[in-house]
């Protein structure tokens, strides 16, 4: 029994199952782009459209109808795209069960049961006696009609919400929670490290850490002791200033784009003197600046505007205040 538990805890994530939470994480996050990589990656790992659809429609009861229906656009373009291509995904039926239930905030408030391994009262306790609309939608409509589609298991349900509030701030007791639901459908703590790790690759680690919180794991720092903090100080000859803005402009927004180790660029230029331009540049360290020095889109920006230039000087920095620095990204998205 305790190599079985040993080998249980040493589990991995497999593919299907990677796709299941960066899918899930990407849709609560907004993120688009990066949602369509990941539902080509998904469909390429053996999930079906059905499944991905599935996902999506679970996914509104956390993170709203907007964000839903975004995920639900992404995934028809891509199967779309992919249909043109020659790929034709599996076509299968929704599973949903036929069985006739009378009662169906009984039906969801026994799901709920079956998840979180205690009872549960009627009305909830709190939320549910003071709003109990609420309490009725929680279990009449997302623990009973949606639950009972069988398109999807009650783990691979947990691996959507885990991920899902682990990407969105403010939601710690929900998380916290979920987790819990979560190893009771058999999820292991090594698998929910590796969805900390998904999420810190797909979101964000500042997120990452809400869920190593929640697992009493160390938090992973998100200012490195080795970030290169940079002032470029640079005067513009008055006849180019207008092209200069723009490579910059595009060679900025590029580098936050494509560089993960790029944290900031950000230009700007003095009001009553508009050719001198000063930017604040943050790299997690020395090694993500030299990589970023060769790339293409530095490289043009470089070449272009060397005959732009009257002057520049770097200026590096140290942080005086690492924590407040956290705040004030924060504060801008």
């Amino acid at each position: 029994m305790k190599a079985q538990t040993a080998k249980d805890q040493k589990q991995e994530l497999n593919l299907k199952q990677q796709s299941i939470i960066s899918i899930s994480a990407l849709t609560s996050s907004g993120d688009l782009e990066n949602l369509s990589k990941q539902l080509n990656a998904g469909l390429d790992a053996g999930l079906t459209v059905e499944e991905i659809k599935e996902i999506l429609v679970q996914l509104y009861a956390y993170c709203g109808f907007p964000r839903s229906l975004n995920g639900i656009a992404t995934l028809m373009a891509v199967t779309e795209k992919r249909k043109a291509s020659g790929l034709n995904e599996k076509q299968e039926k929704p599973e949903v069960s036929k069985k006739s239930v009378k009662d169906k905030y009984e039906q969801g408030r026994t799901v709920l049961e079956e998840l979180t391994k205690t009872p549960q009262l009627k009305p909830a306790p709190g939320f549910g006696e003071f709003a109990p609309r609420i309490d009725a939608f929680l279990k009449e409509h997302l623990f009973a009609d949606i639950f009972e589609s069988e398109v999807l298991t009650f783990q691979q349900r947990e691996l959507v919400t885990i991920s899902a509030l682990a990407a969105m701030p403010g939601v710690t007791s929900q998380l916290q929670s979920h987790v819990k639901m979560g190893i009771n459908t058999g999820i292991t703590e090594n698998q929910l490290m590796e969805i900390a790790d998904l999420i810190e690759k797909f979101v964000s680690r500042t997120q990452a850490n809400s869920l190593r919180q929640v697992l009493a794991k160390p938090a992973v720092p998100v200012i490195e002791n080795g970030m290169m903090v940079r002032i470029s100080e640079i005067e513009i000859l008055p006849k180019y200033l207008f092209d200069y803005n723009a490579i910059l402009k595009e060679e900025a927004a590029a580098s936050i784009k494509k560089e993960p180790g790029v944290i900031a660029i950000f230009p700007m230029s003095g009001k009553e003197q508009p050719t001198q331009i000063r930017i604040i540049e943050i790299y997690t360290d020395n090694a993500a600046y030299q990589s970023h020095l060769k790339t293409s889109h530095f490289q043009h920006y470089k070449t272009a505007t060397l005959k732009m230039v009257k002057s520049l000087k770097l200026v590096d920095m140290n942080a005086l205040d690492s924590e407040t620095m956290l705040e004030i990204f924060k504060k801008l998205k």
